[in-house]
């Protein structure tokens, strides 16, 4: 029996029935070799434009103030500065995380055997903390439910990264999530709470609301007319008594 299972899965291989037993998996790491040197620790590679790009992000993403990257199929110093101030750029401007987190981003460059070295600086506007409390979402429907779990925290904001964005009726939906659930706590009568879209110029990707936590403060009790608890004195107490010198002033004339 072992023979005849054998016999035919050659049979099969010859046949060309290979590719029906052959799967392609990939997988994300953040330290893929793809954007990571193997020999050396903390520092990307890029190859061409879009590798800056993700490079750029995978920084962000962990929040990183200072790198090192080594970019490569380069031919001089000229190329290597507009590859990095367009892909500087576009992560700061076009893409939501980028708009949503960074400051800004500085470069310098230094060519060595193979390959330009460059010295990277990131700014930042938001936290650590911030970005690791960014919450995603399929599509704007999520955020009532976001909105009204962030309020049930005591949340002051909520950034929530949105993987679909309708032009045509994105904003409206955010617009009837935030009423909807300020109706049902009763908070109509407060101030609208800001919204903020990253990034600004382009599709949305990435929506920040910030929240009002703070009660307004209760209005202080009415206060006692001047004067007025000195004269009836504490609750109890008899009135005091006149001195016998008053008495005497006010007494008939002699």
């Amino acid at each position: 029996m072992k023979r005849c299972c054998v016999l035919l899965l050659a049979l099969c291989v010859l046949a060309g029935c290979t590719p029906l037993l052959e799967r392609e998996y990939s997988t994300v790491e953040p330290h893929s070799s793809k954007f990571w040197e193997s020999e050396a620790a903390g520092t990307l590679r890029a190859e061409n434009y879009q590798d800056i790009v993700n490079d750029l992000l995978i920084l962000i993403g962990q929040h990183t103030e200072a790198a090192t990257l080594r970019l490569y199929n380069v031919e001089n110093k000229l190329q290597a500065a507009d590859l990095l101030e367009r892909a500087t750029v576009e992560v700061q401007q076009e893409t939501p995380m980028g708009a949503y987190a960074v400051e800004y981003i500085t470069s310098s460059s230094q060519a060595q055997r193979g390959y330009y070295e460059v010295e990277l600086q990131i700014s930042y506007r938001r936290t650590l903390e911030q970005l690791q409390a960014v919450v995603n979402a399929t599509s704007p429907e999520a955020l009532y439910t976001l909105l009204d779990a962030a309020l049930t925290e005591g949340r002051t904001e909520l950034a929530v990264r949105v993987g679909y964005w309708s032009p045509e009726n994105g904003q409206t939906q955010v617009e009837e999530a935030l009423a909807r659930v300020r109706e049902e706590r009763g908070l109509l009568e407060r101030p609208m709470w800001p919204v903020l879209y990253y990034p600004a110029g382009g599709p949305v990707g990435l929506i920040e609301f910030l929240l009002d936590q703070e009660v307004p403060p209760e209005e202080p009790a009415d206060e006692a007319v001047d004067g007025q608890a000195e004269l009836a004195g504490e609750p109890g107490e008899e009135p005091p008594e006149e001195s016998a010198e008053n008495e005497e002033k006010i007494g008939p004339e002699g």
